[in-house]
């Protein structure tokens, strides 16, 4: 019974992973979102679970600047010398920074990234979704 648990979970994830990893570039949030979509319309409670997982992973490995960029944009907000907002929670994805008091800096085309923004908090480079303030990606 074990062995037939085994295979229907990896069959489950197969599934999922497919069309989550066609649509990674949400980063971990969106990925999490459309994983679990997915997942439950092909195997209901358990294979939400499962595909909110799986695309969390998948679009955590991928996030929303491309792996290359990462260093080269990282360096370019460095050079700007912008002050750092200091915040009393955990930097991380998802975190929802406050709607006052911290500046949000575009980012160049150069970089392929619509749709957010950019600001230092706690010293660390993180996008953010302007519309919700939503943390997208911490910029390592």
């Amino acid at each position: 019974m074990k062995i037939r648990q085994y295979l229907a979970a990896a069959g489950l994830v197969a599934i999922v992973a497919t069309p989550v990893a066609a649509l990674a570039q949400g980063g971990v949030p969106g990925g999490i979102e459309h994983g679990s979509r997915e997942g439950e319309r092909a195997a209901g409670p358990v294979g939400a679970v499962v595909g909110g997982v799986v695309g969390g992973v998948v679009g955590g490995v991928t996030g929303v600047l491309g792996i290359d960029e990462r260093p080269r944009f990282h360096r370019y907000v460095a050079e700007r010398h912008y002050p750092s907002y200091h915040y009393s929670e955990d930097v991380r994805v998802g975190a929802v920074l406050p709607e006052t008091g911290v500046t949000y800096y575009e980012v160049p085309a150069e970089y392929g990234v619509r749709d957010y923004r950019y600001t230092i908090v706690n010293d660390r480079t993180v996008l953010v979704d302007p519309r919700t303030h939503r943390i997208v990606e911490v910029v390592e």
